[in-house]
Parts: structure tokens; sequence; C-alpha cells
């Protein structure tokens, strides 16, 4: 993938980045988890926060109801996954059902461990999820400008990360699935009796 211009944000339909999004790799051990779908709402959402090249999570009057997780990086492109396999890999951090030690010291620059972006990522009831990817010229993170950053943006519904409450449930994959879903199973998941936009890149 080239980098795309400065003033086009991607509202992520493409492959690429669903495919990225996919890589939490959800249904190995968890009882009730439903399959992730894509949100075009969430994904226009994230675009406009891509867009705005802000350092910081929000708009403050959405993360209410949403998750978010950010990436940024600089330099040479990052692809899609680049961008979102350090969420993942934050579970070398993450004991469950609670965190062992995920208490990074910020605000004015994030160090040691972290993993509330994997928690969101594989937290069970956040069936939806919407990204989008920016291109963006000088963009102040951690007090340095960055001339050409490529901004990643993930918004979660419901949202998750809720404190004292572990992410998903451990036992016989689809042992607990909500009566809605009629019973039906698909790659380890639970998964409703009808059509959905379900995310086949986790195939």
């Amino acid at each position: 993938m080239d980098y795309r211009p400065a003033n086009c944000a991607e509202p992520a339909p493409d492959k690429d980045l669903r495919k990225g999004i996919a890589l939490d790799g959800r249904g190995t051990h968890f009882k009730s988890e439903p399959p992730q779908v894509w949100d075009d709402t969430l994904a226009k959402t994230a675009e406009d926060w891509a867009h705005a090249c802000l350092w910081e999570h929000g708009p403050p009057n959405l993360l209410r109801f949403l998750g978010q997780n950010l990436s940024v990086r600089t330099g040479r492109y990052r692809s899609i996954l680049q961008l979102v396999k350090p969420w993942y890999d934050e579970v070398k951090d993450y004991s469950f059902p609670y965190p062992r030690d995920c208490n990074p010291r910020c605000p004015l620059r994030c160090y040691g461990p972290m993993c509330t972006h994997y928690t969101q990522m594989v937290w069970a009831t956040s069936n939806k999820v919407g990204c989008a990817v920016h291109t963006c010229h000088n963009m102040n993170v951690w007090g340095s400008v960055w001339k050409r950053a490529t901004y990643l943006v993930c918004n979660y519904s419901p949202k998750g990360n809720w404190i004292g409450e572990a992410p998903y449930k451990v036992g016989v994959p689809c042992s607990a699935c909500p009566p809605s879903y009629g019973g039906s199973c698909s790659n380890n998941m639970c998964f409703p009796a009808l059509k959905t936009n379900y995310l086949h890149w986790f195939k």
C-alpha cells in the first residue's frame, strides 16, 4: 500500500485493514464470544477523529459509549497489520482474568506495561468495530512533531475495559451463547442464525 494524500482519510473498507483488525484471533477458549462485525458508522466516527490528527482519545462526547484504540507510526510506511499487532502483543503483560502488571505511567509519555489495547480487542461484548487510517503531517505526538505520521483509529461498541471485569469467559467454545443466537456456532464463536457481515478474514 502507498501513502494516501495528506487530506485523504481512509474509512477502512479495504481488506487489509479489516484483516488487520481480525488479528485478535477470537474464539479459541471463549464460552460466549460473538463474532465481531464491521460497522460503517463506527468507521465514520474513526475517520473523523483520524482526520483531526490529535494524538489523544476522542471525541469526549462519544467515549462514554465507545471503546477506542489508537496507533501511530512515522518514518517508512507501516502496514495495517504492523499498526495493529502491538495491541495484541500486549497479551504478554496481561494475566487472565485480571491484569498482572498493566498500569503504564502517563500522561507526559506512557512507559511501562500496557494491556488495555489488547483487552479492548478481545472484549467479549464489543462485537462491533470500525476503523480508519490517515496520513497526518506535523502531528504532535508526546511533545514531538512528526512530519508524516500514519495514524490508525479503531472504535469498538459496546465499549469494553470495565474496571474489575474480565474481558471474556473461559470454557468450552459456544457453551454459553445467547438464546437469541439459536445455538449457532462458527469458528468456535457464537454466531447468529441469520446473515451478518461477519469478518471472514478470521479464517
